[in-house]
């Protein structure tokens, strides 16, 4: 097995563990739904509490990666999720069993992405680590697509199968897959001599022409990056009572709705090989003020074709913001599993806070359909007052520093 080979084999774990996460979390939703009678009030509240324990198992989970071994973090991970997983089709009649199923899960889930986000990166050198780093968000982002696309089909033929029983299958096949990647694993190494020795990496020229430096972009980005996620979770969340709505079945649902997760996919694939937006804030401003107009479009609009419009711009604007935030810690900072840790932790601060709003909007006033639709629209707006003053003041220190 070749070097190229076995990153190959990090890939295919990637996807898979994005589509079997997708099956699971994104229409645990409608199984809350249809078995529980959760409304969007208690979707949000489940995404809350799923985002709060994010933030610590994030951190910690990287540092368990750096501390005892990627290849062990993951197959802890991938035995545990498949544990949670069997647990939750044989605790489908339990709604307390399945909210501390969630609390499990997300535990183990970030056993798993910290340590894929530094193996794929391995043995790289800057450039070889820019180019990892686009083909690892192209393949997650379009197993997410995918993930996303098929499975209203398969809620409405397997049901409760289709929440855990297939992603459970999918994380066991993991597992092995992982084990016959682990045979190979040192030796591969051990024949992949390190990188040479690079001169100190200096970001690209185009940044000499903006008046704040690269790692101001950085902290920019990493601002950023959880709003874009605010949103995300709040759409998923809210997209069974969004579905209600619209008198969408799951299978509709899956047809008509991931239509931003294929335009995320198709945002990465060109940030990936186009250099333009680079070090330019323009760019970032202008994906946080599409983020917060198509986000209020697709959770208040009426029409079908209004929804799917505005989620092209929701995928462009969430696609650039992540996309930005991994790629000036990796033009500026480094990779490692213990910062793909910080890195999940910063998008479980998102997951929390963003439902969390409208979770709170909305018990506090549920006469109010859309109050957690302003709610959180509120908090993205603040977020981007926060980047604007953050920019502010990051440049008047450069000027000071000149």
């Amino acid at each position: 097995m070749t070097h190229r080979q076995l990153k190959a084999g990090y890939f295919t774990l990637a996807g898979l563990n994005t589509i079997a996460t997708s099956y699971y979390f994104n229409y645990l939703f409608f199984f809350l739904r249809d078995h529980f009678g959760f409304g969007n009030r208690g979707n949000l509240w489940v995404t809350a509490l799923s985002g709060f324990i994010y933030i610590f198992a994030a951190w910690q989970c990287g540092k368990f990666a750096a501390r005892f071994g990627r290849v062990l973090s993951l197959k802890i991970g991938f035995l545990g999720l498949c544990a949670v997983m069997v647990g939750g089709a044989l605790a489908a009649h339990s709604v307390g069993a399945q909210i501390a199923l969630v609390a499990g899960y997300n535990v183990v889930l970030l056993l798993t992405w910290p340590a894929l986000e530094a193996l794929v990166s391995e043995r790289e050198t800057q450039a070889g680590v820019q180019e990892m780093v686009g083909i690892y968000n192209c393949t997650w982002a379009g197993a997410a697509a995918l993930a996303y696309f098929t499975g209203g089909k398969l809620y409405d033929a397997l049901g409760v199968g289709a929440v855990f029983w297939l992603p459970a299958g999918i994380f066991f096949s993991q597992f092995l897959l992982l084990l016959w990647l682990e045979k190979h694993h040192a030796a591969v190494l051990a024949a992949t001599p390190e990188p040479p020795k690079e001169i100190p990496h200096a970001p690209e020229a185009s940044t000499l022409r903006q008046p704040v430096s690269p790692q101001a972009f950085l902290k920019m980005a990493w601002l950023a990056n959880p709003f874009a996620y605010v949103a995300i979770n709040t759409l998923f969340a809210v997209m069974p009572g969004v579905a209600q709505k619209l008198a969408l079945s799951p299978t509709r649902v899956g047809l008509f709705c991931s239509v931003w997760l294929f335009g995320r996919l198709a945002a990465f694939a060109l940030l990936w090989q186009w250099r333009g937006w680079h070090y330019r804030f323009r760019w970032l401003l202008t994906a946080f003020l599409l983020l917060i107009v198509s986000l209020a479009t697709i959770l208040l609009a009426t029409q079908l074709w209004l929804v799917v419009l505005a989620q092209i711009f929701f995928g462009l604007a969430t696609g650039l913001i992540y996309y930005s935030s991994l790629f000036y810690a990796m033009d500026v900072g480094e990779a490692s599993s213990e910062h793909g840790g910080l890195h999940e932790a910063f998008i479980g601060a998102g997951i929390f806070i963003g439902p969390a709003t409208g979770a709170v909007a909305l018990t506090c006033a549920p006469q109010s359909a859309n109050v957690a639709t302003w709610a959180v629209s509120g908090l993205l707006v603040l977020g981007l007052g926060g980047l604007l003053c953050l920019r502010k003041r990051l440049a008047k220190n450069q000027l000071k520093i000149r």
